[in-house]
């Protein structure tokens, strides 16, 4: 299993890493989000720029890109436009889509990109490729917030978005009973162990599949998503609760 290293952060190795979503809509809110990470514990930033009152002009999301990266202070930082069809903010067309995409990834400044792998194969290809050419890694998402899908067809998403290229394959999905989050672990079990060759990020949402964002290092998932005030996603767990169930779940699964 080859890993992903962002800054000073492997992914994929030893305890899953936290990450913590930044969802300010103006510069002064993201700012004051990204400061207050200095005391506690996180692995990785994701900005959710489609919270952002200007996300829709480019030079304006690079400025604020750039106080984003000096307030982290050396957190690895991913950057997700979540389209409303998946639970985020904001529609956005798939040109604009393509094009903020590969105009942020260009700057440098960000470690990753979140790209949605299901907004057509040539365009996530083409981000992916724009991305590495700058040296960004790409995590391939996708969130199902009607359902969870037969594990059959969460393997089948996840091994689409390796053999897109993504360096990360991401899935979120909604469970309806207990035994959907049965379902989403096996899955990232079978995932994980016969036909990924790189960190894969998965998650049952809501508090039914709280479950989920605890175990990853039983079941194969490499990376966790907290909250520090407010949650991004149902189910997210405060960022010191979810610390210490990693560390706890660690100590006694060796």
């Amino acid at each position: 299993m080859n890993t992903v290293k962002i800054k000073n952060v492997v992914i994929g190795d030893g305890i899953p890493k936290i990450c913590i979503s930044i969802a300010g809509k103006t510069k002064e809110e993201i700012i004051e989000q990204a400061l207050s990470f200095a005391n506690i514990h996180v692995d990785v930033a994701e900005w959710r720029v489609d919270w952002f009152n200007d996300v829709f002009e480019i030079e304006k999301v690079k400025d604020v890109l750039k106080d984003l990266v000096t307030a982290l202070n050396n957190i690895p930082l991913i950057f997700t436009f979540r389209t409303s069809k998946e639970g985020g903010e904001k529609a956005i067309d798939f040109k604009t889509y393509d094009k903020l995409n590969k105009a942020v990834a260009a700057t440098g400044l960000v470690d990753m990109v979140d790209v949605e792998a299901f907004t057509g194969d040539e365009i996530v290809k083409d981000i992916i490729k724009s991305a590495h050419s700058s040296g960004v890694k790409v995590i391939a998402s996708n969130h199902d917030f009607g359902k969870t899908p037969s594990k059959d067809d969460i393997i089948y998403r996840l091994r689409k978005m390796q053999d897109l290229g993504a360096d990360i394959p991401k899935i979120a999905v909604m469970p309806k009973s207990k035994l959907d989050v049965l379902e989403l672990l096996e899955a990232t079990v079978i995932m994980s162990e016969k036909y990924a060759d790189r960190p894969i990020i998965t998650m049952s949402m809501s508090g039914m599949g709280v479950i989920s964002r605890l175990s990853g290092e039983v079941f194969g998932s490499a990376l966790t998503f907290g909250a520090a005030k407010k949650a991004s996603a149902p189910g997210q767990i405060g960022v010191e609760d979810l610390y210490d169930g990693l560390q706890l779940i660690h100590k006694y699964s060796k």
